[in-house]
């Protein structure tokens, strides 16, 4: 068993100007045992970094999402997951047996053949929006304008949310997963988006839709709290975190114009950038051993996806945008039972983009160096606040 380190590190935030994945990364991936370090609010926590001790801790059923233990890190009052009182039905903070009975209702929207019958509505999306770029002029902001638009029409028809109430959610979304946001704008911003989602219920169960809001009320497994908090928390994973891979695919993409149309593009986007790299935060709900360092009851975990997706013992070159590569390994969307429920949409909405964009706008270009490109080092994901294009 390894002695954790006696002075903990500062936690590796992101800031202007620093490199993603942080560079510490790569040190306390060499290091024995885990890093001990602390939130910015002093919380203690537990770093991983390594791909196989990510694995193990994604794993373990003595280390929980819940965050009601004693112990669970939380970077402030109302930050990071929110409780079954706050967001009943937000199953992501749920562990087995009751996260299963949330994930086997829904685990039939978001199935390969589900996904790929949903493909023509995706690509109408993606062409429509397009159109409207190019009918606008030969410049536009591609995260506004393109990367944000189009997965949340997506899930805005998947979940039957109206597209003219679009604005209004992805507004309440930017408080959510904005580091900087207070208590009182997170708490402002979750109640809002609750209230209208319970709304927009009540409409569904007098008439129902062609929906997965109305199919949820009509299934009778989930109760309409709960059918609130799971449609909150897709609306938010449906489109901030594919926004921000379509926005950083698209920059790598320009600067590798050799990847563009070459499917296997995406997996390694996906690795390569790793934006949800803050999210599975954790507890340990019993002692537990990973990477040889003893984890006591009641300690949080943080198990940083980027540090294992860059892991130089499991993909060769790490730092690297090789498409080339079996990228498949990787942690980007979780692992294990918590693994990412929508990650086949994910993938086709990406693909559908990319392709899309490229063949119908050749000569898309970057309208500012990429160095000057507005990176999120304020949000729990990854991504770029704006991305400026042009093209002749």
């Amino acid at each position: 068993m390894t002695t954790a380190q006696t002075c903990p590190v500062a936690f590796p935030l992101r800031a202007p100007g620093r490199p993603f994945p942080p560079p510490e990364y790569t040190d306390f991936r060499a290091q024995g045992g885990l890093v001990r370090s602390a939130l910015p609010n002093g919380v203690p926590v537990w770093l991983v970094t390594r791909h196989d001790d990510v694995r193990a801790v994604l794993t373990d059923a003595r280390i929980s999402s819940n965050p009601s233990h004693p112990g669970f890190p939380k970077a402030a009052k109302t930050g990071g997951v929110p409780s079954q009182d706050e967001v009943p039905g937000w199953f992501v903070a749920l562990d087995p047996p009751e996260h299963g009975r949330f994930r086997k209702t829904l685990i039939p929207e978001f199935t390969v053949r589900r996904v790929r019958e949903m493909r023509p509505a995706i690509e109408q999306i993606v062409h429509e929006r397009i159109d409207a770029m190019l009918a606008a002029g030969n410049t536009a902001d591609l995260i506004a304008d393109f990367a944000l638009s189009v997965p949340s029409l997506v899930i805005s028809s998947l979940l039957g949310v109206p597209n003219a109430d679009r604005d209004f959610f992805e507004t309440k979304t930017r408080v959510l997963v904005t580091l900087t946001s207070t208590d009182e704008e997170r708490t402002a911003a979750s109640k809002a988006l609750l209230r209208y989602l319970n709304r927009l219920i009540t409409v569904k169960e007098k008439r129902p839709g062609d929906d997965l809001i109305s199919r949820l009320m009509a299934g009778g497994t989930l109760s309409k709290q709960e059918v609130s908090g799971v449609s909150m928390l897709l609306l938010i994973a449906g489109h901030e975190t594919t926004a921000n891979n379509i926005g950083l695919g698209v920059v790598t993409l320009l600067s590798n114009p050799r990847w563009i149309g070459d499917e296997r593009a995406v997996e390694e986007l996906l690795r390569y950038y790793s934006v949800a790299d803050l999210v599975c935060f954790r507890v340990a709900v019993e002692d537990v051993e990973i990477g040889g360092q003893l984890i006591k009851a009641g300690e949080g975990i943080i198990p940083l996806v980027a540090a294992a997706n860059h892991d130089g013992t499991v993909f060769d070159r790490p730092d690297e945008f090789d498409p080339g590569r079996s990228a498949r390994s990787h942690v980007a969307f979780g692992y294990g039972v918590h693994q990412c429920l929508g990650q086949n949409l994910v993938r086709v909405e990406m693909d559908i983009a990319y392709r899309a964009l490229f063949e119908r706008i050749p000569t898309l270009e970057l309208a500012v160096p990429v160095e000057e490109l507005p990176l999120k080092y304020d949000g729990v994901l990854y991504g770029l606040h704006e991305l400026p294009v042009r093209w002749q």
